[in-house]
């Protein structure tokens, strides 16, 4: 089984738990000038076209139906009354990091169900908040997410808001670049 991440830092893991985040997206590493989709033997393919002139068919870390468990420090992810598994684990790596964890050990898991190739801006509005955005309640309408100290960054507009927490997470400038992604949508079932 494979894991994946989402941060701490910004909330984001807390959201997936809650179930208000169900969409993430993931930097295609390389230049494309295009991207293709095609249906073919029971399965989608994206083929890319480089700057060379040349195609190539990206390969997504994660499938549509596959279930993946969500990495947390064994710390976190460990009931604290094992004290048989607590005992066992809280020498290893994975205690105060999640990067290390087993993913089979982990106690929460999510369900690929879409996964679509795109340019970084090309997100939409209601995807945006897929991505585990905080959105007020009151006019005007504000949306952020969390820093590490606990307050709320707000924006007008949700791109706004995805826009600074896309930089915060993959480094100053990603949006600006309009990288590649893959896009994931996928539902928490455990």
């Amino acid at each position: 089984m494979k894991k994946i991440m989402f941060s701490e830092r910004y909330g984001l893991e807390q959201a997936v738990l809650a179930g208000t985040k169900s969409m993430t997206r993931r930097i295609i590493k390389g230049n494309f000038e295009d991207v293709k989709v095609y249906h073919a033997n029971g399965g989608w393919h994206f083929i890319a076209d480089t700057d060379e002139g040349d195609s190539v068919e990206l390969k997504p870390q994660y499938e549509i139906g596959e279930r993946v468990a969500i990495a947390q420090r064994y710390e976190d992810a460990i009931n604290p009354l094992d004290w048989v598994n607590r005992k066992l684990y809280q020498d290893e790596k994975g205690w105060s990091n999640k990067m290390y964890v087993k993913a089979d050990l982990m106690p929460h898991r999510i369900r690929i169900t879409n996964i679509k190739v795109e340019r970084l801006q090309d997100i939409s509005e209601e995807d945006c908040l897929r991505e585990g955005l905080l959105a007020g309640e009151q006019e005007p309408r504000m949306y952020g997410f969390r820093l590490p100290k606990g307050t709320v960054l707000s924006f007008l507009t949700p791109r706004e808001a995805f826009a600074s927490l896309i930089d915060r997470i993959s480094g100053r400038g990603t949006w600006q670049s309009n990288p590649w992604v893959y896009a994931y949508t996928f539902e928490l079932i455990k």
